[in-house]
């Protein structure tokens, strides 16, 4: 069975563990009496208000780029250090928040392409509209 950090399980708290790995706590939570032991101690400090340097850190998500610079890293409109910080926190970190967030622009950048292409379209095609009197 793989060890899960005080950080791992606040995460898990917070919804903000990746997936994969909350789907390992999950089963794990199931059968270990120790690791639920300390899940519900960790629980019970942050509900008393006792929070690490690296809870704070993470609840505030100090580390997450922004939604602009996320825009920039899918037009590919950063630096090389700045892509390959965003890379590392969504693919090695597992960044929960920034890879919805990152979606949600994908999406985005989806429905001006569409809106944009049919405003190409009726512009091309806005001569034979009129049609002749």
């Amino acid at each position: 069975m793989t060890a899960f950090t005080d950080a791992e399980l606040i995460a898990f708290l917070d919804e903000a563990l990746p997936s994969d790995r909350s789907v390992e706590l999950e089963a794990a939570l199931r059968s270990d009496t120790e690791l639920q032991r300390r899940l519900v101690g960790i629980s019970g400090r942050q509900i008393a208000g006792l929070h690490t340097i690296a809870a704070i850190w993470q609840r505030a998500r100090l580390s997450c780029p922004r939604r602009s610079q996320l825009g920039q890293f899918l037009l590919g409109a950063l630096g090389d250090e700045e892509t390959e910080y965003i890379r590392f926190h969504i693919k090695t970190v597992g960044c929960r928040y920034c890879e919805a967030n990152l979606a949600d622009l994908q999406l985005e950048i989806g429905r001006d392409e569409s809106s944009n292409r049919r405003q190409r379209y009726f512009q091309t095609s806005a001569g034979y509209l009129g049609g002749k009197k």
